[in-house]
């Protein structure tokens, strides 16, 4: 289905700004709230690091300060050789959080922005790293007694943008 010209004219102006933002800093954060399904989290996620031969990163649950501090320190290390592992734990002396590297199996569904960005249909989407974060009370999302639940932190393949 054909856009409106006006709808055109934003994304064409959207589009020209990230493409600034991307030039400048080598990768932008986009951060998308929650929706209004039960499975549709607030999220973030970086657009650029593809094209720096990474996947994108995604961060769940957490809010747009948090999710955009995080994503920024973690392309960081990545725009400066770092090379992330499924399975990974990160973590800096300087925070008292830790994530958990894992492999998003449904790209296409989440990273709309980079997909975009990069010209890619959804089939063939850039490919894209969920980072789990540790709760307060040290736990990771699959561990017994996580306090938390799904809703604030889904697991990787089972929620969509």
């Amino acid at each position: 289905m054909p856009l409106d010209p006006q709808t055109t004219a934003w994304l064409d102006q959207e589009d020209a700004h990230l493409a600034r933002v991307i030039r400048q800093h080598r990768w932008a954060v986009q951060y998308v709230g929650a929706g209004e399904e039960d499975d549709e989290p607030c999220f973030g996620y970086t657009i650029g690091l593809f094209g720096l031969g990474h996947p994108e990163l995604v961060l769940v649950g957490l809010g747009a300060d948090t999710t955009h501090g995080v994503l920024q320190r973690v392309a960081e290390d990545v725009a400066a050789g770092r090379d992330l592992v499924p399975g990974e734990l990160l973590g800096w002396d300087d925070w008292e959080g830790r994530l958990c590297v894992e492999v998003s199996p449904n790209p296409g569904e989440v990273v709309l922005g980079a997909n975009r960005f990069y010209q890619r249909p959804p089939e063939f989407s850039v490919p894209a790293f969920q980072l789990a974060w540790r709760h307060a009370d040290g736990s990771f999302p699959w561990e017994e007694g996580y306090p938390c639940g799904p809703a604030c932190q889904p697991r990787p393949g089972t929620w969509r943008a």
